[in-house]
C-alpha cells in the first residue's frame, strides 16, 4: 500500500468513501490477480498526482467480501468513483495511466 492510497476494508468504507468530503476512486483487488498487479502502480501514481483533490483507497476483495457483495464486484480490477457518498462510474481491467485519468477526469 502506498503514502497516498488508503487501505479500506468492510469496517471502515462507509467512514473513509461514502462519507468523504472529497471524491473517493476505489481499486477493488486481490493478490493473485495479475492485472491487479499491473494496475496498482498506475493507481499509486494517479493517488499522487490528485492528492488534494481525491483520495484513492483500495479494497482487497478476498479479505472484505461484504463490500465487494454490495457493489456486485463480479471481475477484478474494479475501480469504482465516488462523488458525495454515491457511485458515479465505474470501470472494469487494467488500463494505462492516461485512460485512468481522462476516467477521473471525466468524474471529478
Amino acid at each position: 500500500m502506498g503514502e497516498n492510497t488508503v487501505q479500506l476494508s468492510d469496517a471502515n468504507f462507509d467512514a473513509e468513501v461514502l462519507k468523504s468530503p472529497v471524491p473517493v476512486l476505489v481499486d477493488f483487488w486481490a493478490s493473485w490477480c495479475g492485472p491487479c498487479r499491473m494496475l496498482g502502480p498506475v493507481v499509486e501514481d494517479v493517488a499522487k498526482d490528485y492528492a488534494g483533490r481525491l483520495k484513492v483507497g483500495k479494497l482487497n476483495v478476498d479479505d472484505n467480501p461484504t463490500v465487494s457483495a454490495n457493489y456486485g464486484i463480479r471481475s477484478i480490477p474494479t475501480l469504482i468513483f465516488f462523488k458525495d457518498g454515491k457511485l458515479k462510474a465505474q470501470s472494469v481491467g487494467a488500463q494505462p495511466k492516461e485512460m485512468l485519468k481522462a476516467f477521473i477526469d471525466k468524474n471529478l
